[in-house]
C-alpha cells in the first residue's frame, strides 16, 4: 500500500445473517465529489444483502474489499488481468471458493475485491445524466454480484443479474439504470 492510501473498516454490530462487511480502501483518484462516499457504498451493499431472492451470499454473511482507484490504476489492472489496455468502471476479483465442507466458524466469508475508477465513474454518470452517487451505488452492487458468482454472459444471466441490481437499487431510491441502456456495465469479472 502506498503512503497516500487510507483505509477504513466498518463492521456491523452485531452482524445479522447475510450481512456484507466492507473494507473500503482509498488508493487513488479524486473521490471528493461524492458526499457521504463510504455511507453510500455501505448502503448499496446492505440493500443487496437484504434481497430475499439473492443467491451467492453465505448465511454467515460475506466480506469484500472496495478499492477506490483512478483510471490509471484500473487501466493497469485491466491490462494485467483482462488483457485490455484501457480503464473501465469496475473490476471484480472473486476470492477462491472455500473447500467443500469448510466451516467459516460463523465468520463472514471473504468474497473478493472490487476496484472502481473515479474518472470513468464520473464521466459515465455525466454522460448518462445520473447522479454520481447513484452510479457509484449501481457499480458497487454490480461488482458485489460478480463476487457472489453472478454474471451477464448470456441473456438469461444478464436478466437475472439486472433484476437483482434493479431491486437493490429500488430499495435505496435509485432509479432503474437499465431503462435507457441495453448492456450491463463494462466491468471486469
Amino acid at each position: 500500500m502506498s503512503p497516500a492510501t487510507t483505509r477504513s473498516r466498518r463492521r456491523p454490530s452485531p452482524a445479522p445473517a447475510r450481512a456484507l462487511t466492507l473494507d473500503i480502501v482509498h488508493e487513488a483518484g479524486d473521490w471528493n465529489a461524492i458526499v457521504g462516499l463510504e455511507a453510500a457504498i455501505e448502503t448499496a451493499a446492505a440493500a443487496l444483502a437484504k434481497l430475499p431472492q439473492l443467491s451467492g451470499l453465505p448465511a454467515a454473511g460475506g466480506a469484500a474489499c472496495i478499492l477506490l482507484n483512478d483510471d490509471a490504476g484500473v487501466r493497469a489492472l485491466n491490462a494485467t488481468w483482462r488483457k485490455k489496455d484501457k480503464p473501465t468502471n469496475v473490476l471484480s476479483f472473486p476470492a477462491a471458493a472455500p473447500p467443500p465442507g469448510a466451516d467459516p466458524g460463523g465468520d463472514a466469508v471473504f468474497l473478493g475485491d472490487i476496484v472502481l475508477a473515479a474518472e470513468t465513474l464520473a464521466r459515465e454518470a455525466a454522460d448518462e445524466d445520473v447522479p454520481l452517487t447513484h452510479h457509484l451505488q449501481h457499480l458497487v452492487i454490480h461488482g458485489l454480484l460478480h463476487l457472489m458468482g453472478h454474471d451477464h454472459e448470456t441473456e438469461a444471466e444478464a436478466e437475472t443479474m439486472e433484476a437483482l441490481e434493479i431491486a437493490a437499487l429500488a430499495a435505496i431510491g435509485v432509479a432503474n439504470p437499465y431503462d435507457d441502456r441495453e448492456l450491463a456495465p463494462d466491468d471486469g469479472h
